[in-house]
């Protein structure tokens, strides 16, 4: 279950905390890049450990422009050294193909969603706070939760919510949902977080709040996320240079296996090596400090010399 999708934590500071800032940096700094992409930049957190370890410069992406200006704020003294691209990260081709980078001597996709969007009650990410019932990393794109919600058949919600949340009371939820919207529009996130708990009851599971699934569901299927990472995982380590690293992190099972299976593929092929065999976990300290840290997974992938 990834950061984005257990919010059961008070609310953090809307900077976000990298996760494994220093296992990452040891991971893509060791080849002395002379480029690095961070596909998920976010607030800035890993690029600003990536700038600060190294002498490379930076290609920041992310899909949120409101968390694209806070990294600039953020990392305005870093000067010419990076610069910033509102895009999807499956469209990584396209970004280095305009900045001309060819090749690569690093890549960072940290799949987890950053405290700066997650605890913002108006773009409706989370159960925790009253707002609408949104979760488009991207606000300029058109489909939204509550067009999900009210407008899919109860069959698709049902398959949404086992196949990207892994809930087993799918169809109870689905049937629940349609009940609801029957009776007038679902357009909150408090709305939404009631329904699910009167089918799940409003006890926590596991100290997990029983709608953590639903709204990890929808979120993935609003900005077509599973999508986007199998672009990005088929396509990215093609960017690599001759030593270049690959260094992911995921959070829940779905976007971890996927990462798994692809590593083992590249390597498979003698191509590439992987850096990190048994992915890499954070430390209780960490933990401690950040609790959202908990479910992440670091793996890492280094293209080979050319043959």
């Amino acid at each position: 279950m990834n950061a984005a999708a257990d919010m059961s934590d008070a609310p953090g500071e809307r900077t976000h905390v990298p996760v494994m800032a220093a296992e990452v940096c040891a991971l893509l700094a060791a080849g002395s890049p002379r480029t690095i992409v961070d596909v998920t930049l976010g607030t800035g957190g890993h690029a600003e450990a990536l700038l600060a370890a190294t002498d490379a410069r930076l290609i920041g992406l992310d899909r949120d422009p409101a968390a694209i200006a806070a990294a600039r704020d953020r990392l305005a003294h870093f000067g010419s050294r990076i610069s910033f691209h509102q895009a999807d990260f499956a469209d990584l081709d396209a970004v280095l193909d305009r900045t001309g980078d060819r090749r690569v001597g690093g890549i960072l996709a940290d799949l987890g969603m950053s405290s700066f969007a997650l605890d913002d009650p108006a773009r409706g990410f989370s159960f925790r706070f009253e707002g609408p019932l949104d979760m488009r990393m991207n606000p300029e794109q058109a489909l939204s939760a509550a067009d999900l919600v009210n407008g899919e058949s109860e069959a698709e919600l049902a398959r949404i919510l086992y196949e990207y949340g892994e809930e087993r009371a799918s169809r109870r939820i689905a049937r629940a949902i349609v009940s609801a919207r029957a009776q007038s529009r679902i357009s909150t996130t408090r709305e939404l977080r009631l329904i699910v708990e009167r089918v799940l009851g409003w006890r926590r599971r596991g100290g997990v709040n029983p709608a953590t699934r639903t709204f990890q569901a929808l979120r993935i299927a609003v900005n077509h996320e599973l999508e986007s990472l199998a672009t990005l995982l088929e396509r990215a380590p093609l960017r690599l240079e001759a030593g270049g690293r690959m260094a992911v992190i995921a959070y829940h099972s779905l976007e971890d296996r996927a990462v798994k299976n692809r590593l083992r593929e590249l390597a498979a092929s003698g191509e590439f090596i992987l850096r990190v065999r048994k992915a890499i976990r954070p430390q209780a300290s960490e933990i401690a400090q950040n609790p959202r840290a908990r479910s992440a997974r670091l793996r890492c992938v280094e293209r080979g010399g050319w043959s």
